[in-house]
């Protein structure tokens, strides 16, 4: 008994050393190829120079997952496009803007997504600032002078130099004399856009009911030159964002009584009900082909630039690690599954929609690894709650390379995640999944949902660092020999309400985007 469980402890002690031989060299190999044969720039122009933005809904989009699926298969890697729902069609066009009284000057402006087009002639109008009212009924009296005009909605902000900016440069006591005056204007607006009685959503809708020419906001990100660019929520007339500086220059030209006039050229096309999909692509396992170690991010993006940070460094990450992972480790003992999700920007629906569909891969889902917020090197891994976590996320964390792993801080056992990014949408349905969060580079003022959102802004050293986590911890979790442990904590009571917290529910897709359902 005794020779035989030396035996065993011998066999086992060998097994150990030649597999830890293994993993190092595997480690290295995937180190070597992302440093020395990266195709992330390649990936990156194509994606984003070429193909572009990726709206749900339009062609950009299907032009991406096609795209991908084609990629894929020049790496021998199987893809396909899996569709999940419906959304409204529709194609930017040509978005010009010009001032032409008092003076000429094109201003730098884009019509929002799914806006309504001008045509090709475009329409010319006396610019106005939303009217005052005392109550929602003098709103509606005073709705009257907003016919043929166009009518600025966004309050004028006093500075176009972000608060860093300010705290640099300008004595404390100025500082903070613009800060209130800011806060006070804030407020003034506030009461001028409730006193309308309408939300965000409905002002719009009755400027548009009431026959104003177009809708004129500026939704600042508050950097240099930046906007937050989102979706328009009128149905004839054209709504078009302006920069800080020139809707404050139209804002001053109204309020002074100079009555300026702008030519707004806006096309776009509507294109009905159209398909909407998933990029799916998959290296079948080995051993375990019923069990998935997963990487996930979203693919879609805002249209305001070309989706570069949010989610185009996502995108490649994941692209280049199946690249490195088909050609370094082509029979995987688990089956290893990239999902490119659509429609995350209007609710996480695409991954909702795979939750919902695939629940048998849900139910083997080994661990799932997703990536979404910037260009930034990972710092932060949470454990989502899962009470086991740790167990697992570390020892796989503990082969990759220092270098890597000194930037990133653990969280475990965590809570689980509740929105945000496609990760949720696996927490919810009990899934052990991961989000690789990152440094923010300035992430949510100037890139986040933005019309500076471009490939410049992308950190090439940073994002490779992320492709080399992301392909040993899939590595890792393909060859563990233990199945995750998917046992959950036991949630505490709100804080804020005192009551008991539970795990978040899986939620149906929204499958017929900006369609009437049926």
């Amino acid at each position: 008994m005794t020779k035989k469980l030396s035996l065993a402890f011998l066999f086992f002690i060998s097994f150990s050393a030649a597999f830890a031989q293994s993993t190092q060299e595997m480690v290295e190999k995937i180190v070597k190829e992302a440093e020395g044969n990266s195709e992330l720039e390649n990936l990156a122009h194509e994606l984003l120079d070429v193909v572009g933005p990726r709206l749900v809904g339009t062609p950009q989009m299907k032009q991406a997952n096609d795209w991908a699926v084609n990629k894929y298969k020049s790496w021998n890697i199987d893809a396909r496009n899996e569709e999940w729902g419906k959304w409204k069609g529709w194609e930017r066009g040509i978005t010009h803007v010009d001032l032409i009284s008092p003076r000429i000057q094109s201003l730098e402006a884009r019509q929002l997504a799914w806006s309504p087009s001008t045509g090709k002639k475009g329409v010319q109008a006396e610019v106005i600032i939303l009217p005052a009212a005392k109550d929602s009924m003098d709103f509606v009296n005073k709705l009257k002078s907003v016919k043929g005009k166009f009518v600025m909605i966004s309050m004028p902000q006093p500075t176009g130099r972000p608060d860093d900016n300010w705290e640099e440069w300008a004595t404390e006591e100025s500082f903070e004399k613009m800060k209130k005056d800011r806060d006070s204007l804030s407020e003034v607006w506030r009461e001028r856009t409730s006193a309308s009685g309408l939300s965000r959503r409905e002002l719009p809708q009755a400027l548009e009911k009431a026959g104003a020419a177009g809708i004129i906001s500026s939704y600042w990100s508050r950097g240099f030159g930046v906007n937050k660019v989102f979706s328009s929520y009128t149905e004839e007339i054209p709504t078009i964002d302006i920069s800080l500086e020139d809707y404050g220059m139209l804002y001053r030209l109204a309020e002074y009584g100079d009555k300026p006039e702008l030519k707004v050229v806006a096309e776009s096309q509507e294109l009905g009900e159209v398909p909407t999909f998933n990029t799916i692509a998959e290296i079948k396992g080995s051993e375990k082909p019923e069990e998935y170690v997963i990487l996930s991010a979203h693919f879609d993006s805002w249209d305001g630039a070309t989706g570069a940070t949010d989610n185009g460094t996502g995108t490649i990450v994941m692209m280049e690690a199946m690249r490195i992972l088909k050609k370094l480790y082509p029979n995987p003992k688990r089956t290893i599954l990239v999902g490119h999700w659509g429609s995350e920007e209007q609710g996480l629906n695409g991954s909702r929609a795979f939750v919902k569909d695939h629940p048998e891969i849900v139910e083997n889902t080994q661990a799932l690894f997703n990536q979404d917020n910037g260009t930034g090197r990972v710092v932060n891994i949470s454990g989502n709650g899962f009470l086991h976590a740790y167990d697992y996320i570390g020892r796989w964390l503990y082969e990759v390379p220092e270098n890597v792993t000194t930037h990133i801080e653990t969280n475990f056992p965590g809570s689980p995640g509740r929105g945000g990014s496609d990760y949720a949408s696996f927490v919810a349905a009990g899934a052990p999944a991961f989000n690789l969060s990152s440094l923010s580079w300035d992430y949510w003022n100037y890139t986040w949902h933005t019309n500076r959102d471009t490939y410049d802004k992308i950190v090439f050293d940073d994002v490779r660092n992320n492709v080399i986590l992301t392909a040993v911890l899939a590595y890792m979790a393909s060859e563990d020999p233990e199945k995750t442990s998917r046992e959950q904590i036991s949630l505490p009571k709100s804080r804020r309400t005192g009551e008991q917290m539970t795990w978040p529910e899986p939620r149906d897709a929204t499958r017929r985007g900006g369609l009437d359902e049926d």
